[in-house]
């Protein structure tokens, strides 16, 4: 018990528990008073809304997101598969992206280039030696005709081609910066050509795979590859890894071991540079730390020695994995074997433990590092920063900024993304757009990971002038939205009811030229999840399996956040078996959507389940899923479960923030744990944290609880001085508190001034009247509750008649209460039917019995 001279004090003085306290009684009449008229009632603010319901501007938006976008220029191809001899057939729609100053693309169409236009010196220099001078004249004719023209001018001189050296045209217009001309040129021989085998071999194939490896466009290259048969033409070592790279960057890594295992069928040996590719393949497509420790026994019986690439890959496969183990006992045996770990391998170990949420250990890889005089870089820091927030340190997080600037290392665009995106997660959207703000300010460009990140904090909070703002500035910084901006608004979308925004959007994303990939399928599966569409989430599954994407650990989530929307626990553990059976480990956000899932459904064994795994030691007890446990055990008035996980938290160093803080302060006043309850006063204080109105309404429930109502309503009183507005809960727990007392004039009192302060009374208000009369036998007064309610448009519900028929039996009163049913539609005509049988049901129960 706190010492009396505390009373009435808050923070940095922290708030006193319940010292008794005598007030006079006084007599119960309902007659509140204002000192101005009442502000509207929740049903007539709710007939308000019905009449001009408050809309999510996405037309607006995707108007704007329209017209920002970079969209693809798009071949004049339109299917994948290749007609019987119809030269009007074309491939799909394969996306160059193209240089917007191209002066080509601002003209309309363009005359098939004649000898007079052509200037012929123009490909007479020495480097193109190689053509003869009709190949050089129809490479002018090429590069003089417009991009979008270029199908058409094919066609007609098609004779022309047939006798061109196609390969020497191509390396032409590579030679000359033409790539995207050397790529629609090749598709279109292969189209009229290719299935005949007349102009399309070997060199051709080997020098496009080469091409477009160097221009970094996998996503051509793996859809071309995806038609052509490239296992079927004799490539070299150099052009069989650029494919694999390329499979590798778009997803499709069952395809890229296809091709690894029947390059070494052919007899060509991997590189180390190609078993680097393959060991990112296994790493990125899950299930595989098998199948990379076969490949790293393989490289060994070749006498290849690993470099930094090699390190990195494998631990990063590790953090994926989220095998914290494999990855120190892989790091550790490299050390053993003589290897000097660089930047890159700290930095990899660093994002390990760091999304892990492990940061003592990340604090302990950054000392090993200066130790060894091995400099960290601006990545390093990234990734400590990283490891701060996802223990919950966001503050701390945020302060690594300062300290690389003291180091001389310049935050880049990742640092403030990952902050950005911290503050963001945690609810605090001012914190992180006034870092945005300080990012621009110093004069670090956002990428378009940052501009994501800020749309989707601002459409949670459905600002949507700022989010165009937002797509404005991006395309004024040379930024234009992409695939994963398109994704974003898809997740933006992605709330009850809303599943018909998430469908326009993809249309429309679609209509610009984004065809979906595999992080598109999983942000569909989990917004439709969260709109509440099981329809949709199934629909979007198979079509993701249908296109040849092999789903992730990330799919899996998805589906489980759905299903813990739902509660639906069956289905959410059938989930986790399959990922188990095809090789996957679940991650920390796996466990929490599952115990999520039980905590929706009251599941308290499968909450016991989890526990069980991460107190044993067979899961890691990240600052997630701890903090998980404290919520999912309070939905479930769990207080042993709450508490033991709460000390993990504190004895595994990890942040506590206030929403953690104010759930156990909440289930100790629901339990009059007083000592308890001062221990998280004790909390918050040390924590530097502050409280706010969840804080302040649970130390009012406490008051009222222990019958101490006047100290209720002196915090209520406090809070108010203290700048915090108090709420409808504030109000209605100070009344409440009067209420049970019997102090029925103090509670009309506090009506008064609720409503004087312009927030409105609730059905709950008046029930806890209703309660206090009916059950002290005062039924007159009762039914001036329920008149005044009717009077100002808040209709009484089924439990403000209850409240009364119960008080009715309690006093053994039945042919009253039955005459009280009867004239409820005289005074209340909108209450329904069913209702009032429910009512009547009831006391002829009591009777019975």
């Amino acid at each position: 018990m706190l010492q009396s001279s505390m009373e009435g004090t808050l923070f940095p003085n922290r708030p006193v528990l319940p010292l008794p306290t005598k007030k006079p009684t006084q007599a119960l009449k309902f007659k509140p008073t204002f000192s101005h008229s009442p502000p509207p009632t929740p049903s007539q603010q709710s007939q308000s809304q019905t009449q001009t319901p408050p809309s999510f501007p996405i037309d607006s938006l995707l108007h704007h997101l329209k017209h920002l976008s970079s969209t693809p220029i798009i071949t004049h191809t339109q299917t994948l598969v290749p007609n019987n001899n119809n030269n009007n057939t074309h491939f799909t729609s394969l996306q160059i992206q193209l240089d917007e100053k191209d002066e080509n693309l601002q003209q309309g169409h363009t005359k098939r280039p004649t000898s007079s236009s052509v200037d012929y010196n123009h490909f007479d220099d020495v480097k193109f030696g190689f053509l003869s001078g009709k190949s050089k004249f129809m490479l002018n004719c090429i590069v003089g005709s417009s991009l979008n023209d270029l199908i058409e001018f094919f066609n007609s001189v098609k004779g022309e081609l047939l006798e061109s050296d196609i390969t020497g045209l191509l390396k032409g217009l590579d030679l000359s910066g033409n790539w995207e001309r050397a790529f629609l040129l090749f598709e279109w021989v292969w189209l009229n050509f290719g299935s005949e085998n007349m102009k399309v071999d070997d060199q051709s194939v080997e020098f496009m795979v080469k091409m477009l490896g160097r221009e970094s466009q996998y996503s051509i290259a793996s859809k071309l590859f995806d038609i052509i048969p490239v296992e079927e033409y004799s490539l070299d070592v150099k052009a069989c890894t650029t494919v694999l790279h390329a499979y590798a960057r778009t997803g499709k890594y069952k395809r890229a071991i296809e091709i690894f295992e029947k390059m070494k069928e052919t007899g060509l040996d991997p590189t180390l540079v190609t078993y680097n590719v393959m060991l990112d393949v296994y790493g990125k497509m899950g299930r595989a730390w098998s199948m990379i420790l076969e490949l790293l026994d393989e490289m060994r019986s070749k006498g290849l020695e690993f470099d930094e690439f090699t390190c990195t890959t494998v631990i990063s496969a590790c953090g994926r994995e989220g095998i914290l183990d494999e990855a120190r006992r892989f790091f550790d045996d490299l050390k053993l074997n003589g290897y000097k770990p660089g930047t890159a391998t700290y930095n990899s170990m660093l994002q390990v433990f760091g999304k892990a949420g492990v940061y003592t250990e990340a604090l302990n890889i950054l000392k090993e590092m200066e130790d060894n005089n091995c400099e960290p870089d601006a990545i390093t820091y990234n990734e400590l920063v990283a490891a701060y927030v996802r223990a919950g340190f966001h503050d701390e997080g945020a302060a690594v900024i300062d300290t690389m600037a003291s180091k001389g290392v310049m935050p880049n665009a990742i640092t403030y993304t990952t902050v950005i995106n911290a503050y963001g997660k945690a609810g605090d959207a001012d914190k992180a757009l006034e870092v945005f703000g300080q990012m621009k300010e110093l004069g670090c460009v956002p990428n378009v990971c940052t501009y994501n990140n800020v749309l989707v904090l601002l459409g949670k909070r459905s600002r949507s002038e700022d989010m165009i703002k937002i797509l404005c500035d991006m395309k004024l910084n040379g930024c234009p939205p992409d695939r994963i901006t398109w994704n974003t608004m898809l997740a933006v979308c992605g709330e009850k009811g809303k599943q018909k925004f998430v469908s326009q959007v993809l249309r429309e994303m679609k209509n610009c030229g984004f065809e979906p990939d595999k992080e598109t399928f999983n942000t569909l599966i989990s917004a439709y999840g969260r709109c509440g569409s099981e329809v949709d989430v199934a629909k979007m599954y198979g079509e993701m399996v249908a296109a040849g994407f092999t789903p992730c650990i990330t799919t899996y989530n998805a589906l489980l956040n759905a299903l813990a929307r739902r509660g639906n626990w069956k289905a959410a553990e059938s989930v986790v078996l399959d990922m188990r059976k095809k090789g996957f480990k679940p991650n920390e956000t796996s466990y929490s959507l599952l115990l999520h899932c039980y905590s929706k459904a009251g599941n308290v064994r499968g909450l016991e389940k989890v526990e069980m795994e991460i107190y044993d030691g067979h899961v890691f007890p990240s600052w997630m899923l701890l903090r998980t446990l404290v919520l999912t055990n309070y939905k479930c008035r769990q207080l042993k479960g709450m508490e033991r996980a709460f000390h993990q938290l504190q004895n595994n160093g990890y942040k506590l923030d206030m929403v953690v803080i104010n759930s156990m302060l909440s289930m100790f006043v629901r339990n009059q744990k007083l000592e308890k309850a001062h221990e998280m006063l004790d909390v918050i204080h040390v924590s530097g944290l502050q409280p706010n109105l969840v804080t302040y309404n649970s130390l009012i429930d406490l008051y009222a609880r222990v019958g101490d109502c006047w100290k209720a309503e002196e915090m209520l009183k406090d809070i108010q001085n203290s700048g915090i507005s108090p709420d409808v809960v504030s109000y209605n727990t100070v009344i409440k508190g009067f209420c049970k007392k019997g102090l029925v004039q103090e509670a009309i009192r506090i009506l008064s001034e609720m409503t004087a302060n312009g927030v409105q009374p609730c059905p709950i208000t008046f029930n806890t009247f209703m309660s206090c009369y009916a059950g002290n036998g005062l039924f007159a007064e009762a039914d001036e509750v329920i008149r005044y309610m009717i009077e100002h448009g808040c209709m009484p519900n089924e439990l403000t008649y209850k409240i009364v028929i119960d008080g009715y039996i309690k006093a053994k009163k039945h042919k009253e209460a039955m005459d009280f049913v009867s004239k409820i539609k005289e005074i209340d005509i909108s209450f329904d039917d069913q209702s009032l049988k429910k009512l009547a049901s009831c006391i002829r129960e009591s009777l019975g019995s």
